[in-house]
């Protein structure tokens, strides 16, 4: 039995011989290391953290996050260098052991202070989340939303957008717009042509071929006398002719004025931002003429023309409109018509301005100063004769023209909110003459008496009071 004995004692020796190393590394009294603690802390800043034991050592697991500084025994300073997580260690002399999670965030309180400002009544959050941030809330438009996201990208690349957009009735503009134009056009002609149909045996015409001259054949008034036929295209306004004397003569002294007003007033109602177009005219056949392969070949466009208004309009924060402007007006000049391949094509006249100005609702600007002026004279005479004075005046012909147009622009906008207040549409304009009416219409057809009360329908047959 001693000897079974001796060979444990021997191996529980050799164990014991073993571990007491390890066993003495380690105390009885030496406590277990807790879970880690959270600990966050913003960009540029430090934190300290004190202890009861004193410290043996620390180590941090991301030097490039955060950086420790022991100021004592019992204390060490933790400074944040750049958005991230690192895990921070302290070890004291007893052996026990402290673990952080250090997450290191954006500092946003510019930020902050920024949005608060561009939007004071919006509900807005921003967070950081070590290197990111989420913006949260709710906006009115999908702009605010944009543009919130462009002031946080200057603090952070990563952005996460959890922002809800509630779409709001947008404001409108409604522009009211009246157009006067003037046109006064004056003519004045004078000129004078004689005939002679055998005066001094001498049959022949001297004018200036300005006005309604005489012919030997054509169509118009015909003179004949003494074998001779004269045919006047236009009697002007005073004729004269002595048969005796074989001689007549046709004077044009004639003076017109004449004035054209045109008065437009066109209301267009756009969304703010948003182009509006009006055009109250028309559009004329102009030939272009093509090149290439379809070189000669002539294609019709149509070009527009008359009174034309183009306007973008933006609102404001506070209520001012905006405006870019572009009114014009535009008409045919046959004077300066060119043809090509056959086709009369007419020059355009136009009168156009654009601007851009900021007024309040209600308020007008007018753009003034169109102003077109012309004149224009021709003047025809015979060579010599037509040079003598007061003689002279017989064998001259003159006509004198002059233009002046002016016009005006007044714009006057309003902010509108057709959504959020419920008007009244406006009654329409009464009708002069009463369109047809087909019931009426239909009966008189059939040879049948209308009834003092349309609206009354007759009795059907065998349903009569007097019981046939």
């Amino acid at each position: 039995m001693n000897y079974l004995r001796r060979p444990r004692a021997v191996i529980l020796g050799c164990l014991l011989s073993v571990l007491t190393p390890f066993l003495c590394a380690y105390p009885q009294g030496s406590p277990v290391s807790a879970e880690a603690q959270p600990l966050h802390i913003l960009v540029g800043k430090s934190v300290i953290i004190n202890l009861q034991a004193r410290l043996k050592r620390v180590l941090a697991s991301n030097p490039k996050v955060i950086q420790t500084i022991v100021t004592s025994p019992t204390q060490v300073v933790v400074e944040a260098e750049s958005a991230g997580s690192s895990t921070l260690i302290l070890w004291d002399e007893s052996g026990s052991s402290r673990m952080l999670d250090v997450h290191v965030d954006l500092d946003l309180t510019g930020l902050r202070t920024a949005i608060q400002k561009a939007y004071p009544n919006q509900s807005i959050q921003t967070q950081a989340d070590q290197g990111r941030i989420i913006l949260s809330g709710v906006v009115g438009s999908q702009a605010e939303a944009d543009d919130l996201t462009k002031m946080s990208g200057v603090y952070s690349k990563d952005i996460v957008n959890s922002l809800a957009t509630v779409e709001h009735p947008q404001k409108q503009i409604l522009l009211e717009v009246k157009f006067a134009e003037v046109d006064r056009t004056k003519l004045r002609q004078l000129g004078i042509n004689l005939f002679s149909t055998g005066a001094t045996n001498t049959i022949g015409v001297l004018s200036t071929q300005q006005f309604g001259p005489v012919t030997g054949q054509g169509t118009g008034y015909r003179i004949s006398d003494n074998g001779a036929d004269f045919t006047l295209s236009n009697l002007l306004n005073l004729f004269l002719f002595r048969p005796d004397i074989h001689l007549g003569m046709t004077l044009a002294d004639l003076e017109q004025k004449s004035v054209l007003q045109i008065l437009a007033q066109p209301n267009l109602l756009a969304l703010d931002g948003q182009k509006a177009s009006f055009l109250a005219g028309g559009e004329f056949p102009f030939p272009v003429v093509q090149g290439g392969a379809n070189v000669g070949a002539v294609t019709i466009q149509f070009r527009p023309f008359g009174v034309r208004l183009d306007f973008t309009g933006h609102v404001t924060s506070d209520n001012i409109i905006r405006l870019q402007v572009a009114p014009e007006v535009s008409t045919l000049d046959f004077s300066n018509a060119v043809t090509i391949s056959g086709f009369t094509v007419p020059a355009i006249s136009t009168r156009r301005a654009e601007t851009e100005v900021e007024l309040r609702d209600g308020q007008s600007f007018g753009i003034a100063g169109l102003l077109d002026q012309r004149a224009q004279a021709q003047l025809s005479k015979v060579p010599g004769i037509g040079d003598i004075p007061i003689l002279g005046q017989l064998f001259r012909s003159k006509s004198t023209k002059l233009d002046r147009t002016e016009l005006v622009v007044l714009v006057t906008p309003h902010i509108a909110d057709p959504v959020g207040t419920r008007a009244q549409m406006k009654a329409t304009p009464k009708e002069p003459m009463q369109f047809l009416q087909p019931p009426n219409y239909d009966r008189d057809l059939q040879g049948q008496k209308k009834s003092e009360n349309p609206t009354q329908q007759a009795p059907p047959k065998g349903n009569s009071s007097d019981g046939h």
